[in-house]
């Protein structure tokens, strides 16, 4: 299967309300349509984690994150810009995504992908994508597709071919989280 098959098929399984299973810029994600608050109750139940806990979603672009979120301070770009690997940034006032998708506060996590794979999917879906890592919540993140627990397989409509064969570590994002006030907290190294 070509990679370009395989994005249409995942994307049409996000359209459709479905949950994908796809490599990302990091480990291996538990993907949805970041809009649609009944695809992402199915990946907090396949995760069988709290839906009060936040998920990441990635975007291809600064415009795509600025679709979601009202205010983006300019300290967020000059993270973005001089991280030197894969980078979240939770920001304060997320709009036009699913409510069950936000923190409490109201703010979201984001993350512009780089990887090949994961840019073209959010590029060609034309939204953002939810990419929670690929585990039962609590368990090891999956970082290669030979990582992913049977039953996560199951419980999804659509897994992605492309990077199937990869054996390599991979690690999970740095995440930081900016407030308008220009405050920065690091939430994960």
């Amino acid at each position: 299967m070509t990679q370009e098959e395989d994005i249409r098929r995942a994307v049409e399984t996000m359209k459709a309300g479905g949950v994908i299973l796809y490599p990302t810029d990091t480990v291996w994600g538990i993907g949805c349509d970041a809009t649609n608050p009944e695809a992402v109750a199915k990946v907090y139940a396949i995760k069988q984690r709290s839906d009060s806990k936040a998920m990441i979603c990635l975007v291809d672009s600064d415009a795509r994150l600025q679709r979601y979120v009202r205010n983006v301070p300019e300290v967020a770009w000059q993270l973005i810009d001089c991280a030197e690997r894969p980078l979240t940034v939770i920001l304060d006032g997320a709009t036009g995504l699913a409510p069950n998708l936000l923190a409490d506060d109201g703010s979201v996590a984001l993350r512009i992908t780089n990887e090949p794979f994961s840019k073209q999917l959010c590029y060609r879906f034309q939204k953002a994508v939810v990419s929670t890592s690929a585990n039962i919540s609590g368990q090891p993140a999956a970082q290669n597709y030979r990582d992913i627990a049977p039953e996560l397989l199951e419980a999804v409509d659509y897994v992605c071919w492309s990077r199937r064969q990869e054996h390599k570590p991979h690690k999970p994002s740095s995440i930081v989280r900016l407030k308008m006030n220009g405050e920065v907290d690091i939430i994960r190294k």
